[in-house]
């Protein structure tokens, strides 16, 4: 079974390829999409040993060669250290403008294959191949790419969409539970914010979910995606649309930040920001206590946390003001009025915010 889905974006639209067994597509688009004789790889140490040599292979046949660069796997790739040393690399293997750099990997490898492609030579084509869940509904679709900086997430970016999505169903048989679990995060994200009938598809169908039963798992992954494409179609550049991508990911941010990065995957930090932001939303009288209390415990049936540790309220109230969604000091909340609906709002009281805050630390 594969599903394909558009983004539609002018001259810079693309088409996302879900399925298994993508080989023959990614040769033929690769022959017909005019690139130099020599592009870049560039993966993890947790992703190379399984695929890499396979995905040069391909690209091979498609004739590029396709020199394989390996980051450190974690966060802490995402910088700008880790990027001067890709175009370090791009320069010595004579890459050109019309060379592509392909992510193979999760979010961090995307967002700093992509951040890099986005700035040598002024822009090169980039290629995405995400390996997990996570990646394949989030990270990989929209355009956003970014390094880290100590005193933010994703603070050092641009918007650089890439030339095509390929998502392999294979890779996520080698994926641990929680890996799929923190993907999960995301994927009731887009119920929450956007189809109330796609949140009611999760809670009927979270067994298949949590297997990745085949069918289930490309319809999830389509739909997310295709919620996130549309999402981008209407406000590419987060003028205000594709502000509300971003519910639970105000907290979610200061909770990884607080936890350098290390104790949360990021769909797991999500999932405990969209508790706070659905806390923050019934507080201030916008969403019912029962779909509150559906959001709880659909994101507590997905395996998925629902508070913190390791993190304190001063901490992580002050972390939210170096939040790149924060404008002339003030947080633009996304908050949620009903199962499938959100909204952004800029005067959520500070009291109401530390108490969220506090309830959710452990």
């Amino acid at each position: 079974m594969r599903q394909r889905v558009e983004v539609e974006l002018g001259e810079r639209s693309y088409s996302i390829l879900i399925g298994s067994g993508l080989a023959d597509e990614i040769i033929a688009f690769v022959r017909s999409a005019g690139y130099s004789s020599h592009g870049m790889i560039v993966t993890d140490t947790n992703i190379a040993p399984l695929c890499a040599e396979r995905m040069a292979g391909l690209f091979a046949n498609a004739g590029v060669r396709a020199e394989i660069v390996t980051v450190p796997a974690g966060e802490a790739s995402k910088s700008l250290t880790q990027a001067n040393e890709l175009y370090t690399r791009a320069i010595e293997f004579g890459l050109d403008r019309r060379s592509p750099i392909i992510a193979l990997g999760g979010g961090v490898v995307g967002d700093l294959a992509g951040f890099v492609a986005a700035t040598y030579m002024r822009g090169v084509p980039f290629i995405q191949f995400p390996t997990s869940l996570l990646a394949q509904v989030d990270s990989s679709v929209g355009g956003k790419v970014a390094v880290n900086h100590p005193l933010g997430k994703n603070l050092i970016g641009a918007f650089y969409q890439p030339d095509a999505v390929f998502m392999d169903l294979d890779f996520l048989r080698t994926l641990p539970r929680r890996e799929i679990w923190s993907g999960l995060g995301e994927i009731v994200k887009y119920g929450i914010i956007y189809d109330a009938d796609f949140f009611v598809w999760l809670e009927e169908h979270r067994a298949d979910v949590l297997a990745l039963e085949s069918a289930v798992a490309v319809h999830m992954i389509a739909r997310s995606c295709a919620i996130k494409a549309d999402v981008v179609r209407q406000d590419e550049r987060e003028g205000g649309l594709r502000r509300i991508l971003n519910f639970g990911h105000t907290i979610a941010h200061a909770i990884e930040k607080e936890t350098g990065y290390a104790r949360y995957r990021h769909g797991e930090a999500v999932a405990i920001g969209m508790v706070g932001a659905a806390e923050i939303s019934a507080q201030l009288g916008l969403l019912s206590g029962e779909d509150r209390a559906r959001i709880d415990a659909l994101i507590h049936a997905m395996g998925l946390p629902c508070s913190a540790e390791g993190v304190t309220v001063d901490a992580m109230y002050a972390d939210l003001f170096h939040d790149k969604k924060t404008v002339g000091g003030r947080i633009h909340w996304v908050l949620a009025e009903g199962i499938g609906t959100v909204s952004v709002h800029c005067d959520v009281p500070e009291d109401i915010v530390r108490k969220t805050l506090a309830g959710l630390s452990c």
